[in-house]
C-alpha cells in the first residue's frame, strides 16, 4: 500500500482537480485506489460524484472524533474507486486537539490497522494549510505530490512548501519522497514556459515531465460530479491526466517499498 498526500499550502494550483483524475485514472487502470478528503471543504466529495451530507456518519470526522475504523467510512465512487468523504467538522479537528501531539499520528495508525491489507494505493487530498490534518496527512504518506500552477506566485509558493518539508523531514527523522507536478500550464504563454524551465533547474527530477494544460473540461467536469475521462476522455486534459499517471506508476510512485 502506497500512501500519497498531495498538498499545497497555496490554493488554487490543481490540487483536488489532480488528486481527482490520478484516482480516476488508477482506476481505469484496475488499480482499485481510496481517496481520502482531508479539506472540510469537502471539493474532493464533491468532485466524484457524491454530496457532501455533514449529518451523516460516513466521513473523515468520524474517524478522529468518535475512533470509526476507516474501513467503514469507505464509500464507492460512480468511477469504480472508493473514497472516504469529508465533512466541515473537520475543520473543528485543530481547536479540539491541536494540542496533543498524538493525534498527529492517528491516521497512520488507523491506515496500517484498517486498510494496509487492501494493497490499493491511497490518495490524500490535503487542506491548504499546515494543520493537524495536514500533519495527519503526511506523517502517514509514503510520498507527497505537490501541483504547482504555472505562475510567479506558486513558484514562490513552491520554494516555501520545500523548506516546510525539509523541516519536518529534520523532525520527523525521514525522508519525504516528492514529486512536483506543474499544472494549469498554458502554451500560449511564453510564462508558463519560464515557470516550468524554474521549477526544473531548481528541483531537477523531482518535477514530472508531464505538464497538466489549462483546460475548460477540467474547470466544468467537477460541476457536473465526474472526472475528466467520463466528462470528456478525448480532451487533452484526459490525455494529460493519463500520461501524468503512466509517468508516475513507471517511477514506482504508487508501489509499496520496504522500509528503510
Amino acid at each position: 500500500m502506497a500512501t500519497i498526500a498531495v498538498f499545497n499550502q497555496k490554493g488554487g494550483v490543481g490540487k483536488t482537480t489532480t488528486t481527482l483524475n490520478v484516482a480516476a485514472a488508477l482506476a481505469k487502470a484496475k488499480r482499485h485506489p481510496i481517496g481520502i478528503d482531508m479539506d472540510p471543504q469537502g471539493h474532493l466529495t464533491l468532485a466524484c460524484g457524491l454530496k457532501r451530507d455533514d449529518s451523516a456518519k460516513l466521513n473523515m470526522a468520524e474517524f478522529f472524533e468518535h475512533k470509526t475504523p476507516l474501513a467503514k467510512l469507505l464509500r464507492d465512487t460512480p468511477a469504480g474507486w472508493q473514497i472516504i468523504a469529508s465533512s466541515l467538522a473537520l475543520s473543528k479537528i485543530d481547536a479540539l486537539y491541536g494540542g496533543d501531539s498524538n493525534v498527529a499520528n492517528l491516521l497512520k495508525i488507523g491506515l496500517k490497522e484498517e486498510l494496509a491489507l487492501t494493497g490499493a494505493p491511497i490518495l490524500i487530498d490535503c487542506c491548504p494549510m499546515l494543520s493537524v490534518l495536514t500533519l495527519n496527512a503526511l506523517i502517514a504518506a509514503d510520498r507527497v505530490l505537490i501541483p504547482v500552477s504555472a505562475d510567479y506566485l506558486s513558484l514562490q509558493g513552491v520554494h516555501r512548501l520545500d523548506s516546510a518539508l525539509n523541516v519536518l523531514e529534520k523532525r520527523m527523522n525521514r525522508k519525504f519522497e516528492r514529486r512536483i507536478v506543474v499544472t494549469r500550464f498554458d502554451s500560449r504563454r511564453k510564462l508558463s514556459y519560464d515557470i516550468y524551465d524554474k521549477i526544473k533547474d531548481r528541483y531537477g527530477n523531482l518535477v514530472c515531465n508531464t505538464r497538466i494544460g489549462e483546460n475548460v473540461a477540467l474547470a466544468t467536469s467537477p460541476m457536473h460530479g465526474l472526472d475528466v475521462f467520463a466528462f470528456a476522455p478525448h480532451s487533452q486534459a484526459a490525455a494529460d491526466y493519463l500520461a501524468l499517471t503512466m509517468e508516475l506508476a513507471k517511477s514506482g510512485f504508487f508501489e509499496e517499498r520496504p522500509a528503510e
